[in-house]
């Protein structure tokens, strides 16, 4: 037997095997990056439409407080709020068959 053959061969079987582990490893590793880089673009959307979201609302509680008309109307509307004077009627939203 030729030791030489046998060394270069085991070299190469070696060396095969640890580059196969390798481009296994890779691939993994840029699916794994891939799916992050969806999440993240995902979370900037959704960051995206919180800020807006919020600049919306602080604009509403800037009107609220500066608003005295709109203020009466949220407490009417949410609180059921009247004046004297005043009449509220409700109605019953379902029909009767």
């Amino acid at each position: 037997m030729n030791w030489n053959k046998i060394i270069v061969t085991g070299f190469i079987v070696l060396f095969a095997a640890v580059t196969g582990w390798a481009g296994l490893f890779f691939l993994q590793m840029n699916r794994e990056l891939t799916s992050i880089r969806l999440q993240e673009e995902g979370n900037r959307r959704k960051l995206a439409e919180a800020q807006v979201k919020l600049v919306e609302q602080e604009k509403y509680l800037a009107r609220l407080r500066t608003d005295p008309k709109l203020l009466e109307q949220v407490i009417r509307k949410k609180l059921g709020y009247v004046r004297s004077q005043e009449f509220v009627f409700r109605f019953d939203d379902r029909r009767l068959p």
